[in-house]
């Protein structure tokens, strides 16, 4: 046998899990995760008063009662649990913060995802309700072309349940291209509401595709919704240096406090029906995900829905 400590003491102190066992009321053994936890040895935390160790309430009742909960400490999800045989008792906190994270993300990701579903599935239903009706063998070519279209969306999206929200097919392509694509799924709404679509200057930048299509339509929709009936809505463009900025442009009332709509499930004052409030957190996730910026601010008395992205020089 080595010199080197019992080895009860040394699987205790190899457990992730802090530790403390105590007897009648006072500490007996704190393991090493239970050091590094309340800063305290085993040396000095033996034979003291529990309080004087964990140094909250709620632990010290825990022990005295027994069973389970969850508490914050210094920016952290502690899972605690006690139990009893006797006189003696184990305090067993666990560091759950990440796992917490993680579930958070995940109510996230699903957040995201049923928001990004909607705009290809409807696009796909109102192709095929077209399709049921007698056409020229043109046009209805022309809607079998804008499914498969929106069912390689979906096929994109669903990937994306494996690889994130990241854009990971970034190609170079002219912003003309993206203006067409939101402006042919756009065409009924914007026909049913007599509004007129402007789009600015063309530039060549660098995107993935269908996540640039994914901002210019919560954008517009977002102008559509909330902006008056039968007015313009416009999408400028502009250089700023090696990006390129892109602003929709809406003569609705002036917003307060345009900050808080890009948090996530957050709804502009007023807003009718149901929604989901995640379209322009989803926006400012997507432009950060390639290095852009993305806001909103007041203009000339329109309010103005931005976000930059990589330019490439000019069209050529």
């Amino acid at each position: 046998m080595g010199n080197g400590p019992p080895l009860s003491d040394r699987w205790i102190d190899a457990l992730p899990q802090a530790v403390l066992l105590t007897r009648a009321g006072r500490v007996r053994r704190v393991n090493a995760a239970a050091v590094r936890l309340w800063g305290v040895t085993q040396e000095r935390a033996a034979g003291r008063p529990v309080l004087e160790v964990v140094r909250r309430h709620t632990l010290e009742s825990l022990l005295g009662r027994g069973g389970e909960l969850e508490l914050e400490a210094g920016g952290r999800t502690l899972r605690c649990s006690a139990t009893h045989d006797g006189d003696d008792a184990a305090l067993i906190v666990e560091d759950v913060t990440e796992h917490r994270r993680r579930e958070a993300e995940l109510r996230e990701a699903t957040a995201v995802l049923s928001h990004e579903f909607r705009t290809p599935v409807a696009a796909l239903r109102g192709v095929l309700e077209a399709l049921e009706y007698d056409m020229p063998p043109a046009l209805a070519q022309n809607f079998v072309r804008q499914g498969l279209q929106e069912t390689g969306r979906l096929a994109r999206l669903v990937e994306d349940l494996a690889v994130g929200f990241r854009p990971t097919r970034a190609r170079t392509l002219p912003l003309a291209e993206a203006f067409a694509r939101a402006e042919r799924l756009l065409s009924a709404e914007v026909t049913g509401r007599q509004i007129r679509l402007i789009f600015g200057q063309d530039h060549l930048v660098r995107a993935d595709p269908d996540k640039l299509l994914q901002v210019l339509l919560n954008l517009i929709e977002n102008a559509l919704k909330y902006g008056p009936g039968a007015q313009p809505i416009e999408v400028v463009t502009a250089m700023r240096g090696t990006w390129v900025e892109v602003a929709v442009l809406d003569l609705g009332p002036p917003i307060p406090d345009t900050e808080s709509l890009f948090r996530a499930h957050t709804r502009g004052q007023g807003a009718a029906g149901q929604g989901s409030g995640m379209g322009l957190y989803i926006v400012r996730s997507i432009v950060q995900g390639w290095g852009g910026q993305a806001w909103a601010e007041r203009r000339e008395g329109r309010n103005a829905f931005c976000f930059t992205l990589p330019g490439v020089g000019g069209l050529g």
